[in-house]
């Protein structure tokens, strides 16, 4: 499957974009459209918006509570059903919004059972990796996405969800942050530090650079080409 657009870091594309089995994330536009026909009461249309968004919202919602997360998933997406004549934007909203009920039903869940939030290896996720190689992609050349999104659960609470929230149902910061009900800038920095951080545990060793092409030379053209870690928007979104 080639690449996709949307990356909002190149610690992203570290993370997701080498050696990865991943879904496609739905077209924003086709999505949007196909909600709009759903809410108006096509069966079919809704039929799209589950398969294009279910992918994405169980990979979340595994993140949040785990070995629940299909029947959390149902139960979200009872309330989508519910909802969806009340919902009005464009694709890229109704991740958001979905995302939005997802969380909410596993927070519930999670107060019925008296547990906390935690992320744990995600079996099924989108991700939407940037075109441009960078020096620390190169480390996940020989490792599954599957692979490497599980190393989310070794980050602390707030920067896993933020990378869930960024990654894997591809929000744009202030989405995510709307989601969360948190500031922006705060998801922002949770996201570029837990995106940072898996993005150094997947480097390889110093050592190693002159036999892997992955040592100084690398990481100088990192340094060069206007990648160096300030979590900026490479594709302008993903979001």
């Amino acid at each position: 499957m080639g690449t996709m657009r949307g990356a909002a870091t190149y610690e992203e594309a570290a993370v997701v974009g080498a050696g990865g089995r991943r879904r496609a994330r739905p077209d924003d536009g086709a999505l949007g459209r196909a909600v709009t026909r759903a809410r108006d009461g096509d069966e079919a249309a809704f039929g799209e918006v589950y398969r294009a968004v279910q992918p994405i919202l169980l990979g979340y919602v595994r993140g949040l509570v785990g070995d629940d997360a299909d029947d959390v998933a149902a139960e979200a997406w009872h309330d989508i059903v519910r909802d969806l004549a009340d919902f009005h934007g464009d694709g890229a909203a109704f991740r958001g919004w979905a995302a939005t009920i997802a969380r909410h039903r596993a927070l519930d869940h999670l107060r019925r059972i008296g547990s906390r939030p935690r992320t744990t290896a995600l079996d099924s996720v989108a991700a939407e990796p940037a075109a441009a190689p960078d020096s620390a992609g190169v480390a996940l050349e020989n490792l599954s996405t599957a692979r490497a999104l599980a190393m989310i659960a070794t980050l602390p609470p707030d920067q896993a969800e933020a990378v869930l929230l960024r990654v894997v149902i591809g929000l744009s910061g202030p989405a995510a942050a709307e989601v969360l009900g948190k500031r922006p800038g705060a998801v922002r920095t949770a996201a570029h530090r837990g995106l940072r951080r898996l993005a150094e545990q997947l480097a390889p060793p110093a050592g190693d650079g002159a036999e892997s092409g992955t040592g100084d030379g690398a990481a100088d053209s990192a340094g060069t080409d206007g990648r160096d870690g300030d979590d900026r928007e490479v594709w302008g979104g993903w979001g």
